[in-house]
């Protein structure tokens, strides 16, 4: 089954062009890597992967559905790249991953025996289930990392779109997080991650898709990977990138 798939995709930002006769498409259970530097659109095509982003050409389907009504069922989870959280607001660990449950709740939303059981098991798989009471606003950068994609677990999607997860995360918390996403994939879901950083990449993606506004090249992390690929999205020395350049 195809999970996502993007043909000929172009978006505007007014005389920008965001993306470019965009195209690929991610079976149902892969890990794929998107690999740009800032502004290169991966931020955009997540958007219209969601969408959220009107297209000025070319067609996407997210599991055989319209982006936005796969959106509407909880079939698509989208980390965005910094979340916008009041971090003095007293809300707890527990009550942000809660959230995820919060699309089959109605308006009272009210959580369910099996909507708190979920959210347990969504803690314990990101190793915070001792801190559920904490306020979200006294943990680390990691560990606000680790939250947010607890919620995106406790959602069921099927489809998991993440913006820079690693970025400004210590080390201990991306090795979790990469654990937690190759679960993700052997289960059965898709996971689209974008990344600056290229290091450790065909360790634990299937697949990797090197963007510069346009799709350059999508194939195996050890071809994309390549000096002379990276050099036609960096622009650069590509060792720079191999290093796990951090934004």
């Amino acid at each position: 089954m195809i999970a996502l798939e993007f043909s000929n995709v172009g978006v505007n930002y007014g005389p920008v062009q965001a993306l470019e006769q965009a195209s690929f498409r991610l079976e149902a259970g892969v890990l794929c890597g998107l690999i740009g530097v800032n502004g290169s659109g991966k931020s955009t095509l997540f958007k219209a992967a969601m969408g959220v982003e009107p297209l000025s050409c070319g067609s996407i389907t997210v599991l055989g559905q319209s982006p936005e009504r796969a959106r509407q069922s909880g079939l698509v989870s989208y980390m965005p790249q910094s979340e916008r959280v009041d971090w003095t607001f007293p809300v707890s660990v527990r009550e942000v991953v809660a959230m995820g449950r919060y699309r089959g709740l109605g308006i009272t939303r009210r959580l369910r025996a099996q909507d708190r059981a979920e959210v347990d098991v969504a803690l314990e798989r990101v190793g915070l289930a001792q801190l559920g009471k904490r306020q979200i606003g006294e943990l680390s950068g990691g560990q606000k990392k680790r939250v947010f994609m607890a919620r995106a677990l406790a959602q069921k999607a099927q489809l998991f779109l993440l913006d820079e997860p690693f970025a400004g995360v210590d080390t201990a918390s991306e090795a979790l997080l990469i654990e937690v996403l190759k679960e993700l994939r052997d289960d059965g879901a898709t996971v689209l991650l974008a990344t600056h950083g290229v290091e450790g990449l065909g360790a634990y993606a299937d697949r990797a898709i090197l963007l510069k506004n346009r799709v350059l090249l999508h194939d195996s992390p050890q071809l994309v990977l390549r000096p002379e690929n990276l050099a036609l999205a960096f622009g650069m020395d590509s060792a720079v990138h191999e290093r796990g350049e951090r934004s």
